[in-house]
């Protein structure tokens, strides 16, 4: 091919659209392997405030003591959904697992105490 503005243009689209099919074989074949845990050091979801949280349920003004997770594929198969709740001790005690239809290998539900950073120090 010639040395010309054209020619230039049309290596560098060819250039791109083969870099762009090998980032799509690397993706499909990275599609196989499973998610990274999540390394936080207290394995829960930090705090928004310096408050405690509150109960999720409605209507509950009680103090949250545990944090559920549930981990489960979304309805279309594209993936894990996170549904995470702080609940009160009577609501957890309540609470089980709801989206069983999507468990998957990596299926998780989970009830994780809830550690106050500030225990024991209200003043």
């Amino acid at each position: 091919m010639a040395d010309t503005k054209r020619g230039r243009d049309k290596r560098a689209h060819d250039e791109d659209e083969r870099q762009r099919e090998r980032d799509l074989e690397q993706a499909l074949e990275r599609g196989d392997e499973v998610e990274p845990a999540d390394d936080r050091s207290d394995d829960t979801v930090p705090l928004e405030t310096a408050d405690p949280p509150t109960c999720h349920r409605r209507g509950c003004d009680e103090r949250a003591a545990f944090r559920v997770l549930e981990r489960y594929e979304e309805e279309t198969g594209h993936g894990a959904v996170e549904a995470t709740a702080a609940l009160c001790r009577d609501h957890t005690a309540e609470e089980g697992p709801t989206n069983l239809d999507g468990a998957y290998a990596d299926y998780v539900f989970r009830v994780d105490p809830i550690t106050d950073p500030d225990t024991g120090d209200d003043e």
